[in-house]
């Protein structure tokens, strides 16, 4: 049994499960409460942002009155949550949705939350508190000519119900505009809560049996989708999880795929590293596209190539490392002046690493060409064209200093960066070899073998006994254990720079991103799963199940991952859910599955 952790909102990330339609994504916390939820759009600021604004940020709430206990789960193969409340006098539940329509994601936003009377009674309590939208807009009631509607700035939110005891307006129940209720349960009854909200726009108020059946039609829509999902293997149960939370941050209208639903959660207690991942990294739409592919997904497979290669050649010609979800370049960082999490700032919207050059991202884009036409695609002739520029790019560029993959902001010759082009131009010289790509391999075939030596010469030390994070370096990089994945190294030297990092940046099977991050932030769960992966890519298979037996068992209570993990107590740092987490977790099991077998021990 689980019981709530604080009475303060945002104390622990690990007490938050997602839920989302395809377009947002609703943060549940243990009790009850809905400290974030951005509309119309995961990447809009949130007129529900409680989790970086306690005073202002603005909270759905619904929660018994008095003691309890808790628990929760997602119903099977679905992003449907049920939390069921345990009172002295009573059990109750509440299912909750983010709803989809008939055909598909509704035009508007639609939460709903219906609450099953279980046994005895309990009573409820609940308040929609609509915030400032991080200080830039004022909050206010509008009786709507009788409809509850509450607006702020251009976001209107509309509440209605069923059995759901609404007060009227200004109550006293709330500080502010907003709206408050409460209600008894009892055995088999059951009561709806509903919170619509569109975006400059009118608002439809919807029927509530309409909404009701509604939220039997998305468990339909969910487990629909599951049964597409193609995995059988060692870890299912977690690779199946890992995937739904990974659909949650797929962004319907486009295509593109969200680094996490939230912006500037901290990635150290002291502050400073608070970022916006509510952007589309090329580097996470290529491990999700091989994902995608390794469970059957087509359409979600040719909706994030799709929407990526259309989206570089409109902001051609330089391939950028992130991109907007409606396929535009970030603007830039803009900061709020709200206290953040915990009060850590700052809050921002935006990401600095926008404008930067990352060179492994060539790699990224290549790997997903590669993986698509492997899988039994063709390109098209534009896409070729401008795949045969970027090869011919990367033999120009290579040698040049960059940002690497952790987004520094000291240009160096980083190894990952280097392993990277390899990679884009031994992916690149396939693709031509199945005229996918024009013109001839010679020259990449060329120049990657160039490229191997350069990381043997300066990417190497034997003195470390490691591939080091840059030239002239003695630091270690995690990041360089993505090459065992892509084939540069599956050797004694790959199999040295493992014990090499698990010395000096492992805690347990957790792992530090660089030397010297010890210091400064939590694990990255991401590095974690990627030494695991790296121990089988090498031959080492029994220390890399046991390491994934250990990894897979450290999300939250219903298999969330955030960025980083504090390896002392297990508390999640950084954005979530966390695209990249999760999608480490899946390649893990894959190429698990795929070199060690079906019978992977899980002991």
């Amino acid at each position: 049994m689980t019981h709530p952790t604080s009475d303060r909102p945002g104390q622990d990330l690990r007490d938050y499960a997602p839920i989302g339609d395809g377009r947002t994504v609703a943060l549940v916390g243990l009790r009850g409460q809905i400290d974030w939820m951005p509309l119309p759009g995961i990447d809009d600021v949130p007129i529900f942002g409680r989790l970086l604004d306690d005073d202002a940020g603005g909270c759905i709430e619904l929660e018994p009155v008095g003691e309890y206990t808790v628990r929760r789960r997602y119903l099977a193969r679905t992003n449907v949550l049920v939390t069921t409340f345990r009172t002295d006098t009573g059990t109750a539940s509440v299912t909750d949705a983010l709803v989809t329509g008939v055909a598909g994601r509704l035009p508007w936003a639609e939460l709903a939350r219906r609450v099953d009377g279980i046994e005895g009674q309990v009573e409820f309590r609940w308040r929609v508190q609509p915030g400032t939208s991080l200080k830039t807009a004022a909050p206010w009631y509008d009786d709507g000519g009788g409809r509850r509607i509450l607006r702020s700035g251009l976001t209107t939110i509309g509440v209605t119900g069923k059995e759901h005891g609404p007060k009227p307006a200004g109550s006293g129940d709330v500080e502010g505009p907003g709206l408050a209720g409460g209600f008894r349960t009892t055995a088999e009854s059951r009561h709806l809560l509903i919170v619509v909200g569109t975006h400059d726009e009118p608002i439809h108020f919807p029927n509530p049996d309409n909404v009701d059946r509604g939220i039997d039609r998305t468990l339909d829509a969910w487990r629909t989708w599951s049964k597409e999902f193609s995995y059988e293997g060692p870890w299912a149960a977690h690779v199946q999880r890992s995937a739904l939370m990974l659909k949650l941050l797929i962004h319907s209208p486009t295509g593109a795929i969200a680094a996490a639903a939230t912006t500037s959660l901290p990635e150290s207690l002291d502050g400073g590293k608070n970022w916006d991942y509510r952007l589309a990294w090329v580097r996470d739409l290529a491990y999700t596209v091989d994902a995608l592919i390794g469970f059957g997904l087509r359409e979600e497979t040719h909706a994030a190539i799709s929407w990526l290669l259309r989206t570089i050649r409109a902001n051609g010609p330089d391939l950028h490392v992130m991109y907007t979800l409606d396929g535009g370049l970030d603007g830039g960082v803009k900061t709020y002046d709200v206290p953040g999490w915990r009060g850590i700032g700052p809050v921002v919207t935006g990401n600095p690493a926008h404008g930067q050059l990352q060179l492994g991202v060539y790699g990224d884009l290549f790997a997903i060409c590669r993986a698509y036409v492997d899988a039994g695609n063709s390109l098209d002739v534009a896409t070729g064209r401008m795949l045969e520029m970027f090869a011919d790019k990367v033999c120009d560029i290579w040698r040049n200093p960059d940002s690497g993959m952790w987004e520094l902001p000291e240009l160096r010759h980083y190894t990952s960066s280097k392993m990277g082009c390899w990679q884009a131009l031994r992916d690149a010289a396939h693709l031509s070899d199945l005229g996918q790509i024009p013109g001839s391999s010679e020259r990449w075939v060329a120049e990657a073998d160039l490229i191997r030596e350069w990381v043997d010469e300066h990417g190497w030390s034997e003195s470390r006994g490691a591939y080091v994070m840059a030239q002239d370096s003695r630091d270690l990089d995690a990041s360089v254990l993505l090459h065992s994945f892509s084939g540069f190294d599956r050797g004694d030297r790959m199999s040295r720079t493992i014990d090499a990092l698990t010395g000096e940046l492992g805690e347990g099977a957790h792992l530090y991103r660089y030397t010297g991050m010890r210091e400064e932030e939590a694990t990255f769960v991401a590095c974690s799963f990627w030494r695991a992966a790296a121990l089988v890519c090498v031959g080492r298979h029994d220390e890399g199940v046991a390491a994934m037996n250990e990894l897979v068992q450290s999300g939250n209570d219903v298999g969330m991952f955030a960025e980083m993990i504090e390896p002392a107590d297990g508390s999640f740092l950084g954005n979530l859910p966390q695209a990249l987490s999760h999608l480490a977790l899946i390649q893990t099991a894959l190429l698990i599955r795929e070199l060690v077998g079906d019978d992977a021990d899980q002991t």
